[in-house]
């Protein structure tokens, strides 16, 4: 086992804060890149890397940047082939003992699948096999996922210029869901004024 359940709890008081306290408290997501469209159709996910790295051009982009620093092509990190997408993060994360990505790639595994296996190329297939076995069952749907973290509030990026139609969706059936699901505002769209379409945008703003 890499992590244990007192991962980075060196203290008697540590554990005790955080097994006693810390750990049964609900979480505030104030920052996320998940997709208000999938949580609200509940979407349920192919394999680990759909669910892990790149989906429909969504993802984690700290974990491009290592697969990046890695020299993975960036016909990889956003292509069709989601296995070959998925190796290339293993052999990154192997490269990256001391980063945090490694630490957290690890506890994700272990948390959300209940996977102890070191992320690397001896293992990559058996990982692979038991994670995509868990995300084919309903528990392990965009909702119940955010259920089973025992999350009460998710908030979203958004464009300003969005009608935000998903987040109505979603307020609407909150009690259904059990957490909410809140607008954060992004304007990645005004940073770029060489950008083509910049001034259709500000209009559309």
């Amino acid at each position: 086992m890499l992590l244990g359940d007192d991962f980075l709890l060196n203290t008697e008081w540590a554990r005790k804060l955080y097994h006693c306290h810390a750990e049964k408290m609900p979480i505030i997501d104030y920052h996320c890149h998940l997709v208000p469209a999938e949580i609200y159709e509940n979407k349920s996910y192919e394999n680990l890397a759909q669910v892990w790295l790149y989906d429909n051009g969504f993802g984690d982009h700290y974990k491009w940047r290592l697969m990046r620093a890695n020299g993975t092509p960036e016909s990889v990190i956003r292509g069709d082939d989601d296995h070959a997408k998925y190796l290339a993060f293993v052999d990154a994360v192997e490269r990256a003992i001391g980063n945090p990505i490694y630490d957290w790639s690890h506890l994700e595994l272990r948390r959300f699948f209940g996977i102890d296996l070191t992320i690397c190329r001896k293992n990559a297939e058996e990982i692979w096999e038991r994670a995509n076995a868990l995300l084919a069952t309903p528990d392990f749907t965009a909702k119940r996922l955010i259920q089973r973290m025992n999350v009460k509030c998710v908030c979203t990026t958004d464009d300003p210029a969005s009608d935000l139609a998903y987040h109505k969706l979603l307020a609407a059936e909150e009690a259904d869901n059990g957490f909410k699901v809140l607008p954060t505002f992004r304007p990645d769209g005004l940073m770029n004024i060489s950008a083509a379409g910049f001034a259709d945008y500000c209009d559309k703003l």
